[in-house]
């Protein structure tokens, strides 16, 4: 497909406009999905990304409207969780004959959700590794992770198209990686990602002021371990010590680094805590397995998932 493969980037957030304006600034025909204040700045000046390593300004098609789009090769779907059923949906009219679907979202189950409605043969699952948020209308700002994209078949062959999405990135600057186990993959991204998100959404706090302290530390550890039992539960290899090789990159990670759920939290904006927590709660319940500090965090911000209750708009 060289740089002549079209692209349509569905969710234009953090994650979606670092990665699509990466391909953008390469040359690839990008067109990104997005709403509001941040479509508008986009169609307008077009996406900033700054980055820990500069930053660069794009001009690319964008809109609210998935079916005005011309048919694309790859549909990089980057939309929150819960709205994962409503964007697959949406995108159907997008994908060119043999298209494909790359999810690299949080959670463990997109690419079954999205495979139900658009058919599991369309569908690649990824992880990316990157902290990045909207700064404001048409910005979007990159501020920790090393950048990377790791994804592959649920079969874990390496297929022709998958290879050509990897080239694709590769040649546009991504840090990107084909991998024949992409469901431990997932899962390995998973157990940091609820520690991560979890443990900044309870002490209010970014990852450098929980690992300074030793009891906040603890807990973190503590959740991650809980995910990682969930996951043996589920039939997923966790390799002896990672909690441990986590607990030591987030040592190492940006001090002040927060996960995106807690973004969401501090703006007042629906959380992705189904996708994480509830999952956990939920497959630990159906497999046996114990999950006190992922239930007490899932029932901490229950009543803050759908946004800030106008109740608590006017605390101090």
């Amino acid at each position: 497909m060289g740089n002549s493969m079209r692209v349509a980037v569905m969710g234009a957030g953090g994650t979606g406009g670092y990665y699509g304006g990466m391909l953008a600034r390469a040359g690839f025909d990008v067109c990104f999905i997005a709403r509001g204040e941040h479509l508008k700045a986009i169609q307008q000046n077009g996406l900033k990304v700054v980055t820990t390593h500069g930053e660069f300004l794009v001009r690319a098609k964008a809109t609210d409207e998935p079916s005005q789009v011309d048919p694309v090769d790859l549909v990089l779907f980057c939309v929150k969780a819960y709205d994962t059923d409503e964007a697959a949906r949406a995108i159907i009219p997008l994908l060119a004959k043999g298209g494909s679907v790359l999810t690299i979202q949080n959670g463990v189950d997109n690419r079954g959700r999205i495979g139900a409605i658009l058919g599991n043969e369309r569908v690649l699952s990824g992880v990316a590794y990157i902290t990045s948020q909207i700064e404001s209308p048409g910005i979007v700002r990159q501020g920790g992770g090393p950048r990377s994209i790791i994804f592959g078949e649920a079969n874990g062959e390496r297929t022709e198209r998958a290879e050509h999405i990897y080239e694709a990135m590769r040649s546009a600057g991504i840090n990107c990686e084909l991998s024949n186990d992409i469901g431990t993959v997932l899962w390995g991204k998973f157990i940091w990602v609820c520690g991560f998100a979890g443990v900044t959404c309870l002490a209010r706090a970014p990852i450098g002021v929980v690992m300074a302290n030793p009891e906040t530390r603890m807990v973190f550890r503590e959740m991650m371990e809980e995910v990682a039992k969930v996951a043996i539960a589920s039939g997923i290899v966790v390799q002896g010590g990672y909690v441990d090789r986590m607990m030591d990159f987030a040592d190492h990670f940006e001090k002040k680094a927060i996960a995106s759920m807690y973004y969401d939290l501090r703006s007042g904006r629906r959380m992705e805590l189904q996708a994480l927590h509830g999952t956990v709660v939920r497959l630990g319940r159906e497999y046996g397995v114990p999950t006190p500090v992922n239930s007490t965090i899932y029932g901490a911000l229950k009543p803050y998932e759908s946004g800030r209750p106008a109740e608590f708009l006017d605390e101090s």
